[in-house]
């Protein structure tokens, strides 16, 4: 499989204003470069339109996977699932529905991160804590690779 590219958008209106350190994203950066991305990164504010733009200028510049940090909450501002909802073309439910169910805080079930295919791309919205993300990736990352080979109807070893 040629290069693979991931984005990393952390949504957080403390962290865009300066306010907070974001410590959710460059977890998963982290991660995400261990299974062998090239990863972009970028944070905005809980804004629907924000977000809308960042996926689809990522999406349209060829990113295959983007992992979104934050805003899935019950907050009336956790805007997330909703911006990505709107975007996605083919859901793909089993990835979150498998972190939430193997996640080992109670809280867990609170998010309502969303997971779909829009365009070539796979979209997964995660949770804005660092635990969160270190345990949703952990459980889902076994299938990451060879869900966006598929997307793009390469072979993967897998």
């Amino acid at each position: 499989m040629a290069e693979m590219r991931a984005g990393v958008l952390t949504v957080s209106d403390r962290v865009s204003r300066g306010e907070a350190e974001d410590v959710s994203g460059p977890t998963a950066i982290a991660i995400l470069a261990g299974l062998g991305f090239d990863v972009d990164w970028l944070v905005v504010p809980d804004e629907k339109d924000q977000i809308q733009d960042c996926l689809r200028e990522w999406q349209g510049s060829g990113i295959q996977l983007i992992i979104t940090t934050g805003g899935t909450g019950f907050a009336p501002r956790d805007v997330t699932p909703e911006a990505t909802a709107e975007l996605i073309d083919r859901p793909a439910p089993g990835l979150l529905e498998a972190a939430r169910a193997g996640a080992s805080h109670p809280n867990a079930m609170l998010s309502r991160g969303v997971a779909g295919i829009a365009g070539s791309t796979l979209i997964v919205n995660l949770p804005g804590s660092t635990a969160g993300v270190e345990e949703s990736l952990e459980i889902i990352k076994p299938a990451l690779v060879h869900a966006i080979a598929l997307i793009n109807d390469t072979q993967t070893s897998h």
